[in-house]
C-alpha cells in the first residue's frame, strides 16, 4: 500500500499532500480518456457508493443506536450549484475517517492493485467490466470533472476530513468542519459537463440507473431557501416490488448494483418463499465471469438482508461455493435483526434458506437448458467448471447437477449431456468413456482414442483439473460406469463396429504376432514399464501408454506430481499396434524368440509413447542422441 503516512505524521493537523500509487494513476488515466462508454455512469457509481454506506451505518445501528440518534432517516441528496459549476453528492451513511480516505481513494485496497491493472487489456469494453467488478467507480467522476473533493465524518466520530485531488499529480487530505455525518462528494465539473447540472438530466439518470436504491434520492432546489428537495426514486427495495412493477431496465440496473458490473444478467430470479420459513429474493445468474470467480477464497458475494435492513455478503452458509458466480438479495423474515456473522453459522433458517436456494437455481437452469440449449451450452462454458466442483464436493443435488454438465466429445462438435451421451451408445457399449488432460484439441489428437474412433465410439473429453477429482466419487450415471480410455482394461471386444468400417484382425490374434517383439521390448526396458502388449485401441499409432485398470488415472497422477503431492510415477503398460509398419519390421528383427538386436528401438518406443502423452523425458539429451543414430544409420 504506497503512500500511506506514519503515526505520527497521522495526528499531523494540517494537511498532506500525497502521490497517488501508481496503478491509481494509470487507472485514472484510462477513466480520463473516455473509457466509459456513456458519461453519466458516474452518476450511478457515486449513488451506489452513498447507499453502501447508508447500509453500513444502519447494520451497525442495530447495536449501537447512538451512531444515528438525531438523524435516523437515510438519504442521498444531490446539489448542483450553476454559478459554482459543482455537483455534489451527498449521504448520512457511515462516513470515512482520515485513514480509510486515504486507503479507498487514495489506493485499490480491497482490490489488490497490481493484480488489477495486470488486468486491464486497452479493450474498452472488457476494462469497464473490470472496473466494476473490482469496486473502484468513485474514478469515474473524473470523467466529468477537474477535481473532486470528498468531505467525510466517520458516525460516532467527531473529526471530519476532506480529501481532494485532481486526479493527475496525488491528493490532499485536511482536517475540515462538517455537520453531521457522512461523505459529501463535490465535483468541479468540466465546460463540456456542465448537462449534469440540469434537473432534468439528474432527474432522467436516476431514474435509469438508481430507482431500485432503498434510500431516497433527492435534489435540492437551489432557489428554496427552507431547503426542501425533490425525490428523484421509487426509494423502495426493488425486491419487494411485484414482478408485474418492474422492467427489464430496472432488472439490469439493480444487478449493476450488486455485482458492480457492466453487463446484462443472463437469467434473472425474483421470487419469495412462504411457509415454515419466509425469505424473498433477487438473484441473478451474470453473463460475464466476476473477476473474482476462481479467488482462492471462493467466496459467495450474495447479500443477506433481515427485513429489508443489510446484514452482510460474506455469509458462507447462505450459498455453495459451486454457486458463488449468482449475485443478489435474499431477504430474510426469520432472522434476528441483531444476528451476528457467528449466529449466522450453522443456523438452521439459512441452512432451509440455501436449501430452497440451490433447489430454485437449479431448477431454472433445468429449464433454460432445455428451452434454449445455444445460451446455456455458453453459461456452461463460463461457469460449468465451477459448478462442477459440486459433484466433487458431495452435494446431496449431484443427481440434478450431473444432469446439467456438458461435456465435449470426441465424435460430434459442441456441448453434450450425459443423457445425450448414453441415448448414442453403441450395440453392447455398457459403459461411458472418457479421456482427461490439459487440452481439448490435444486430447482429440491422442492414440489412445484411435481404436474408439475406429468403432465409432464416442469419448467424452475433459480438460477441467476439477474433473480428475468428481468422477471417481460420482462413479456411474444412469447406471453406466464412468471409464478412462487411458486405463488398461478399456475393453472394446464387446462392441460391434460400425458396418461401413472395415473389419480388422480380431484383438484376441494380435497378441501371438508380435511375440518375438514383446519379449524383447520387455527384457530391455525392464522396470521401466509394467507390462507390453498388443493393442486393439491403436490404428495409426505405433505405440501408446496405459494405466493399468487398478492403477491411477495418468493425467490426475500428473496433476499430483506437479502439486508435490505425488513423489514418483507408477510403471505403465506400453501397448504397440501389430498393423503398425514399424512395429511389423521391429518384430521381424526381434525373431520369435526375441533375441534379436534392437538396438536404441525400445527406448526410442517408449519415450515416443511418453511425447504423445505430453510427458517430460526423463533423459530428452540421451533420446536425442539416440534418435540422430537412427536417422543417420537410415540415410547413411
Amino acid at each position: 500500500m504506497a503512500n500511506k503516512t506514519k503515526d505520527n505524521a497521522a495526528k499531523t493537523a494540517g494537511a498532506e499532500t500525497m502521490g497517488f500509487q501508481a496503478e491509481v494513476g494509470r487507472l485514472l488515466d484510462i477513466v480520463a480518456n473516455a473509457l466509459y462508454s456513456e458519461r453519466e455512469i458516474f452518476l450511478r457509481e457515486l449513488i451506489s457508493n452513498a447507499a453502501d454506506a447508508c447500509d453500513k451505518l444502519r447494520y451497525l445501528a442495530i447495536e449501537n443506536p447512538a451512531l444515528t440518534e438525531g438523524d435516523a432517516a437515510f438519504k442521498i441528496r444531490l446539489r448542483a450549484d450553476k454559478d459554482a459549476g459543482t455537483l455534489t453528492i451527498a449521504d448520512n451513511g457511515v462516513g470515512m475517517t482520515r485513514q480509510e480516505l486515504i486507503d479507498n481513494l487514495g489506493t485499490i485496497a480491497r482490490s489488490g492493485s497490481a493484480a488489477f491493472v495486470d488486468n486491464l487489456t486497452g479493450d474498452k469494453k472488457k476494462d469497464v467490466s473490470l472496473i466494476g467488478q473490482f469496486g473502484v467507480g468513485f474514478y469515474s467522476g473524473y470523467m466529468v470533472s477537474t477535481e473532486i473533493s470528498v468531505l467525510s465524518k466517520r458516525a460516532g466520530e467527531g473529526e471530519a476530513w476532506r480529501w481532494t485531488s485532481d486526479g493527475r499529480t496525488g491528493f490532499t487530505v485536511e482536517p475540515a468542519e462538517m455537520d453531521g455525518r457522512g461523505t459529501q462528494i463535490t465535483l468541479t465539473l468540466k465546460d463540456d459537463a456542465k448537462e449534469f447540472l440540469e434537473g432534468d438530466t439528474l432527474h432522467r439518470i436516476v431514474k435509469t440507473y438508481s430507482d431500485h436504491i432503498p434510500f431516497p434520492i433527492e435534489l435540492e432546489d437551489p432557489a428554496n431557501e427552507e431547503g426542501e428537495a425533490e425525490r428523484l426514486n421509487e426509494a423502495s427495495a426493488l425486491w419487494t416490488r411485484p414482478k408485474s412493477d418492474i422492467d427489464d431496465q430496472q432488472y439490469t440496473e439493480f444487478y449493476r448494483h450488486v455485482s458492480h458490473g457492466f453487463d446484462e444478467p443472463w437469467l434473472t430470479l425474483h421470487f419469495k418463499a412462504e411457509g415454515v420459513i419466509e425469505y424473498s429474493g433477487l438473484v441473478f445468474v451474470p453473463t460475464d465471469r466476476p473477476f473474482d470467480l476462481f479467488h482462492p477464497e471462493r467466496m459467495s458475494k450474495l447479500k443477506l438482508y433481515v427485513k429489508r435492513v443489510f446484514i452482510t455478503e460474506e455469509c458462507e452458509d447462505l450459498l455453495p461455493s459451486w454457486l458463488r458466480f449468482l449475485r443478489g438479495v435474499v431477504d430474510s423474515e426469520d432472522l434476528p435483526l441483531n444476528v451476528s456473522r457467528e449466529m449466522l453459522q450453522n443456523n438452521p433458517v439459512v441452512s432451509k434458506i440455501r436449501a430452497g436456494l440451490v433447489k430454485r437455481v437449479l431448477g431454472e437452469l433445468e429449464k433454460k437448458a432445455e428451452k434454449e440449449p445455444d445460451s446455456y451450452a455458453e453459461f456452461w462454458d463460463r461457469f460449468g467448471l465451477v459448478m462442477k466442483e459440486g459433484l466433487y464436493e458431495g452435494t446431496s443435488d449431484k443427481e440434478q447437477l450431473l444432469k446439467l454438465c456438458r461435456f465435449k466429445s470426441s465424435t460430434r462438435d459442441g456441448l453434450i449431456s450425459l443423457a445425450q451421451y448414453v441415448e448414442a451408445m453403441k450395440e453392447g457399449q455398457d459403459t461411458i468413456y472418457y479421456i482427461s488432460g490439459d487440452n481439448i484439441d490435444t486430447l482429440k489428437k491422442s492414440p489412445q482414442l484411435e481404436g474408439f474412433d475406429a468403432k465409432g465410439v464416442e469419448v467424452l473429453l475433459m480438460a477441467d483439473p476439477v474433473d480428475e477429482f468428481w468422477l471417481p466419487m460420482i462413479g456411474e450415471f444412469d447406471g453406466k460406469p464412468f471409464k478412462s480410455v487411458t486405463r488398461g482394461g478399456a475393453d472394446l471386444s464387446k462392441i460391434k463396429k460400425d458396418a461401413a468400417k472395415d473389419e480388422d484382425d480380431k484383438p484376441e490374434e494380435a497378441e501371438s504376432v508380435v511375440d518375438g517383439l514383446i519379449i524383447a521390448l520387455k527384457l530391455a526396458l525392464g522396470e521401466q514399464v509394467k507390462d507390453v502388449r498388443a493393442s486393439d485401441r491403436l490404428t495409426s499409432s505405433a505405440v501408446c501408454l496405459v494405466a493399468d485398470d487398478n492403477a491411477m488415472d495418468m493425467h490426475l497422477e500428473r496433476l499430483l506430481k506437479q502439486h508435490n503431492r505425488l513423489e514418483q510415477s507408477a510403471p505403465r503398460i506400453l501397448e504397440i499396434n501389430p498393423k503398425h509398419a514399424l512395429i511389423a519390421a521391429l518384430n521381424t528383427k526381434a525373431g520369435p524368440d526375441g533375441k534379436g538386436d534392437l538396438g536404441a528401438a525400445p527406448t526410442l518406443l517408449l519415450d515416443q509413447a511418453r511425447i504423445l502423452e505430453g510427458e517430460t523425458l526423463p533423459d530428452p539429451a540421451d533420446f536425442a542422441r539416440k534418435l540422430a543414430d537412427v536417422m543417420a544409420k537410415a540415410f547413411g
